[in-house]
């Protein structure tokens, strides 16, 4: 019960042309923007299994035996394999962005569907009925947004701006540094419409070449020339001065929990996340934005910067990674042990898990089969497996719940 994995690419605009020929070796004749290579079971993008040179969808091999391939706890729990991982590789900022809470998912995924709204329609909210909590783990240097700033922070970049059109609003985010406050300053900013929008824009990119104090300010304004170049006329502009900006080194996580505002900037990493596809915009797109469905489901609390990365704990060869969530583990396999490269290393299973081959190879061998992952390469063990040996040299990482 352990098959290689034939993945579906995501051709985004915002992705990257040459970053996973780059790194895995994947072809690109078209040169196509190579935005997310999906493993998992997600209707929008659902992996094969190949066995003997046939193949077969992924949901439809979970399909036929829920138990065997997930487990009891995950096959009662919830129903389908309850992650989704991709390799995100990105060239330009990706939409800031929230994602629901289960229970706001739910009722957000039945109230569409009630009114008839198709699933493919721009005005959709909800795609699907769950959370979308995620992790990143960076694979080369890894720009992002993750979570608002400290209050004072987010006064003090607004200060340096020299948008006189947020004066009072900054004033009275100064006088009450609440979450509350916050709520209401975020909302002011992003549902800037017409001569206003204008004119906030005009007076934050006026000399934007020399705003910002210190290596923080500096960092957020220089962030915000950068959109411009793309996003020359949209609120997301104001985003840096809001969210902490932050760079992952590769081998550096973080994770994301729902309901927090963020956007992947550039960079490529493994991201994994609850199978779900539900995305709330706040800004730097085209696409559709519900301001007021946008707020009732982001948390309005600030993350210290030293907060935002996440830390993991060795045990041997593995980093294992501290996940506040049910839907998915994720673990670093690191053989560079000689001693390891034949005799390998034994894991049980307890549930259904994907592993990605990142560097050099691996071999994975349950009873009665036996398979070579090279870099770039993933493959599924099912719950019914019991366990399995892996062996070689590089790294992997290991998806499981």
């Amino acid at each position: 019960m352990i098959y290689k994995l034939d993945n579906i690419i995501q051709n985004y605009p915002w992705g990257s042309t040459t970053a996973m020929n780059a790194l895995f070796g994947i072809s690109n004749p078209d040169s196509l923007p190579q935005a997310e290579l999906w493993m998992g079971a997600h209707p929008n993008g659902c992996s094969k299994i190949v066995n003997n040179g046939s193949s077969q969808l992924l949901s439809e091999w979970i399909e036929a035996s829920p138990e065997q391939v997930l487990g009891r706890y995950t096959c009662d729990k919830f129903g389908e394999l309850p992650y989704l991982m991709k390799v995100l590789s990105a060239d330009k900022p990706l939409s800031i962005q929230v994602h629901p809470k289960k229970s706001k998912a739910v009722e957000g995924f039945e109230r569409e569907n009630q009114a008839g709204i198709p699933l493919s329609a721009p005005e959709r909210n909800y795609k699907d009925p769950n959370h979308k909590p995620e992790l990143v783990y960076a694979l080369t240097n890894y720009k992002a947004m993750n979570g608002f700033r400290v209050i004072s922070e987010i006064i003090e970049l607004f200060e340096q701006s020299g948008c006189s059109v947020f004066r009072p609003h900054v004033q009275a985010l100064n006088a009450c540094q609440t979450p509350a406050q916050l709520a209401v300053f975020f909302r002011t900013v992003i549902a800037l419409d017409g001569d206003e929008k204008l004119k906030a824009i005009a007076q934050l990119m006026d000399n934007i070449e020399q705003k910002g104090k210190g290596e923080v300010g500096k960092e957020a304004f220089a962030m915000v020339a950068e959109f411009s170049k793309d996003y020359p006329d949209d609120v997301g502009l104001f985003a840096p001065l809001m969210l902490n900006v932050i760079e992952l080194e590769a081998g550096e996580a973080m994770f994301l929990h729902a309901e927090t505002p963020h956007a992947y900037v550039k960079g490529t990493g493994i991201e994994i996340m609850a199978n779900s596809d539900n995305v709330l915009r706040a800004g730097l797109t085209p696409k559709h934005i519900d301001v007021d469905e946008l707020l009732d489901n982001t948390r309005f609390e600030s993350i210290p910067h030293q907060h935002l990365r996440l830390r993991p704990k060795t045990k041997g060869h593995r980093q294992v990674y501290p996940i506040p969530v049910d839907d998915f583990k994720f673990e670093v396999l690191t053989l560079s042990d000689g001693s390891l490269q034949e005799t390998g290393c034994q894991e049980f299973v307890c549930s259904a898990e994907i592993i990605m081959c990142l560097e050099g190879e691996m071999t994975l061998s349950t009873k009665g089969a036996e398979i070579l992952l090279a870099k770039g390469e993933s493959a599924i063990i099912a719950d019914s497996a019991g366990s399995y040996r892996y062996s070689g040299y590089g790294k992997a990482v290991r998806a499981f719940n």
